[in-house]
């Protein structure tokens, strides 16, 4: 219950009001055709209008995963989805549940941003800091969120193109100095410089700069990759293939955890 009225729910992202909806207090009728997707998107999100440069960098985050292949398990999924259960819903569900803590989602950097940049702050430098918290980081084996990635060494051009919009837009700031402080020193005292920050860290550290919360980063992302597999599911639908499946070609089974004992196999003939 609302404590001021008593009511189920208190919201200020919308209502309506007569024949009007209100949108964080503007009307939508006024917005459309007049705010971007990517400025409207930052109003609902944040409950203000974005400034020019912060428009921008929305943008480019909204782009920033459109697609990548069949090599993203939500997209696999969602193909395999619609070819049981031709439907666009079904595969954009089984697709959003793909995002998660190897995937898609840039949640885990963002708090761990939050978590980390009081101490770095206190520190003589942020490099300084890393060095010792990256040895503790890694005697305790513990990872960071939105280093590596399969395909991209040294430089991911996709991380480093959001870095540069938000260079440009003076949205990059001390949560993203810090996240590469740690990233200098990870693939330093790992010994491995060829280990990227991805494009899902890139999203955590700016977005986190920008105000937004993690559970809000990785709904940004999700909004981001779904025209993509709409696209695919719509070829899937097209193609008219039914029901996917793996060939045993590509499968090892291991049939010896599964075989009977010969005398287990004679009990059960009776």
């Amino acid at each position: 219950m609302s404590e001021s009225t008593g009511r189920y729910w208190k919201s200020s992202v919308s209502h309506i009001e007569d024949s009007t909806v209100y949108i964080r207090g503007y009307d939508l009728g006024d917005l459309i055709g007049k705010l971007s997707f990517a400025s409207a998107t930052f109003l609902l999100i944040r409950g203000r209008l974005p400034t020019p440069g912060e428009t921008r960098m929305i943008d480019g985050v909204l782009c920033s995963v459109l697609d990548y292949a069949l090599k993203k398990p939500g997209t696999v999924a969602a193909r395999f989805c619609v070819s049981s259960n031709p439907s666009m819903v079904a595969g954009l569900a089984t697709s959003v549940l793909t995002a998660g803590e190897y995937s898609l989602a840039p949640d885990q950097t963002g708090q761990f941003l939050l978590d980390t940049l009081a101490d770095a702050k206190a520190a003589q430098s942020f490099d300084v800091h890393a060095e010792l918290f990256v040895e503790q980081l890694r005697a305790n084996r513990q990872r960071v969120p939105g280093f590596g990635h399969p395909a991209f060494r040294y430089l991911d051009p996709r991380a480093q193109q959001l870095k540069t919009i938000a260079q440009e837009t003076g949205v990059w700031g001390e949560y993203c100095e810090w996240y590469e402080a740690v990233h200098r020193a990870f693939t330093r005292q790992a010994k491995k410089p060829e280990m990227v920050i991805n494009e899902v860290g890139m999203l955590g550290a700016i977005l986190v700069q920008m105000g937004f919360t993690p559970a809000e980063m990785t709904g940004l992302a999700v909004i981001s990759t779904l025209p993509g597999v709409i696209a695919h599911i719509s070829e899937e639908l097209n193609s008219k293939v039914r029901i996917r499946t793996i060939d045993d070609g590509e499968v090892d089974y291991d049939q010896q955890k599964h075989m009977f004992s010969v005398d287990a196999q004679a009990a059960l003939r009776g």
